[in-house]
């Protein structure tokens, strides 16, 4: 299991089984913060009482680290490892809400006999495990616990039903029976042998704004938060608002310039999806260390199977940020920041208008007598090529099931043609896509714009786009930061009532807060940071400027499943 995750961790190995082989702890080391060999891991503390393994960064670790030296506590590395050691030791399971950072911890208590396992709130970091015949396993990927050789794997219908649905496997499911996820923002207990529920430790809750704090020094903050690291920090850069403002806000805290990268795609270049040219503006304006790399259609044959080696759970993404960590591992990095974030924080996504006008389309379509009954069809013949219209009236009556309409792949009633009616009817009779999405606006039901920024933080961002962005860049032995995605940055936000973005949009804050930016900046229209997967492997006119991204991403899906089981797609 530990060996293969040995790119996650290339730098060091190690292992620690207890005397009386209740528990084992291996782990895969990627130096990032006190390089040296003190901070090896699994580490212990307190003359061996605990053991920890931890996967992550803690960005707040030296100001820990002073406290607990204050109360008189000794350490023997620099690391940020030790520090949640120490921590726990004083606190107990209460120390989490107090990690800045992304994380998946585990840790054992040898005398209370106690096993902590722990995940940071948004889930940037993974952890899964697995219970089989009176033994725990867990790691950080589905295909490690798989590599261990000793669990079923049968497929789980719920963990095929819900990848189709939504383009990404529904925590805490995966795709085998055997493996579920620990959710983003909880922790598990196993005492004594008895594995307990998850419990959450925090929870993403309405704003309460007060109007108090700055939205610009608190961006600032997490920038400079983010770049705490023993190695250099460079920086993926598109021509996007979010990148480009971490860029800025970056290299006003560096005294050496950073490296930027950008990804150009060669099917696109001299199209509007081109970013290349003002990314490469905004890094002569920065004065960046700027690499560019452009990938053409011939490197796409092995791009696909390595990329499918590497992905851990099927997904329709990742693609982009494979082959642009790649990039960054062959110049000799180890870390980079990511923009990922500021669309689900500043609505930077067309779901922040859509989905509410979708739930009042839907309601005023109800009140038409009988028309639920025949829209089906009539939504069939009006807009052939957009198959979840279909649901409009059965689905968008209400936020839930409005935003799965918006993020959704496909419709429930699609799948049996698809998968077949047995592993259908099991996943759904397992999963529901709109009970899914409930509790995450409840607490916000007639607030639409935060009921879709909380939404699309809870589940697109961190069970799609955070997950693949984990396995993409450590497939590459690449630690990928993400300021945007912050605990403390969400609560400054929501203290703003999430302004200026919520009334003036989102190039209103980045403007605010870094106006040595470019104009064009400001004005290019929002385009996504998309590979060509399909164009590529089926051959398609390089040409093309009709661009179909939620066919593609139907079919993708498809394909990728197949690529995982060649019996579970029919045809």
């Amino acid at each position: 299991m530990r060996d293969h995750m040995a790119q996650r961790g290339p730098d060091a190995v190690g292992e620690w089984i207890a005397p009386d082989g209740v528990i084992g702890l291996g782990h895969r080391r990627l130096a990032i913060i006190d390089l040296s060999p003190d901070g090896h891991q699994p580490m212990s503390w307190a003359d061996g009482r605990y053991w920890i393994v931890f996967n992550g960064e803690i960005y707040n670790y030296r100001e820990l680290r002073v406290e607990l030296e204050r109360a008189g506590v000794t350490f023997r590395s620099h690391s940020d490892t030790e520090v949640i050691l120490a921590l726990y030791a004083r606190e107990g399971v209460a120390m989490l809400s107090r990690l800045r950072g992304m994380f998946a911890v585990a840790l054992w208590d040898t005398v209370e006999r106690r096993l902590l396992l722990a995940r940071d709130p948004y889930g940037i970091k993974p952890l899964y495990y697995a219970v089989q015949e009176g033994t725990l396993r867990f790691a950080s990927q589905v295909k490690a616990l798989e590599a261990g050789g000793t669990l079923p794997m049968e497929i789980d219908p719920a963990g095929v039903v819900g990848f189709l649905l939504w383009g990404s496997v529904p925590e805490p499911l995966t795709l085998r029976r055997a493996i579920r996820a620990l959710p983003a923002s909880h922790y598990m207990l196993v005492e004594q042998g008895r594995v307990n529920e998850p419990h959450a430790y925090y929870q993403f809750s309405a704003a309460r704004p007060d109007g108090t704090g700055s939205l610009v020094e608190t961006l600032r903050d997490t920038v400079r938060a983010h770049l705490v690291a023993d190695v250099p920090v460079a920086i993926f850069l598109s021509a996007g608002l979010d990148s480009t403002l971490i860029a800025a806000l970056a290299r006003r805290e560096v005294v050496e310039p950073p490296v930027t990268f950008t990804l150009r795609f060669e099917r696109f270049v001299g199209t509007p999806y081109d970013e290349a040219p003002l990314a490469a503006e905004v890094a002569r304006r920065l004065g960046t260390r700027h690499v560019e790399r452009t990938i053409d259609r011939q490197a796409m044959p092995d791009l696909w199977a390595r990329v499918m080696a590497a992905m851990d759970q099927p997904s329709i993404d990742g693609f982009n940020t494979y082959v642009v960590s790649q990039v960054a591992h062959e110049a000799g990095l180890k870390v980079v920041l990511s923009g990922l974030g500021g669309d689900e924080l500043f609505g930077g996504y067309p779901s922040f208008h859509d989905v509410p006008h979708w739930v009042q389309q839907a309601r005023r379509l109800g009140r038409i007598p009988g028309l639920s009954r025949v829209w089906p069809r009539v939504a069939t013949r009006l807009r052939p090529g957009q198959p979840k219209l279909r649901g409009l009236l059965r689905y968008g009556d209400a936020l839930p099931g409005a935003y799965y309409l918006r993020r959704g792949l496909f419709l429930p009633e699609e799948l049996p043609a698809l998968i077949g009616v047995e592993i259908t009817r099991a996943g759904l009779a397992a999963y529901d896509p709109i009970h899914d999405t409930v509790p995450g606006v409840n607490e916000v039901a007639d607030d639409g714009w935060q009921s879709v920024h909380l939404l699309e933080s809870t589940r697109y961002m961190r069970q799609q786009l955070l997950r693949d962005s984990d396995w993409a860049s450590m497939a590459h032995s690449l630690e990928l930061r993400v300021p945007l995605v912050d605990v403390r940055l969400r609560d400054q936000a929501a203290r703003l009532n999430f302004e200026p973005a919520r009334s003036a949009g989102k190039a209103a804050v980045v403007q605010q807060a870094a106006p040595e930016l470019p104009p064009a900046v400001w004005t290019r229209p929002k385009s996504g940071f998309f590979i060509p997967v399909l164009d590529w492997l089926d051959d398609r006119d390089d040409k093309r400027t009709d661009l179909h991204w939620g066919r593609d991403s139907r079919k993708l899906a498809l394909r990728v499943l197949k690529e995982w089981d060649q019996t579970l797609v029919k045809g």
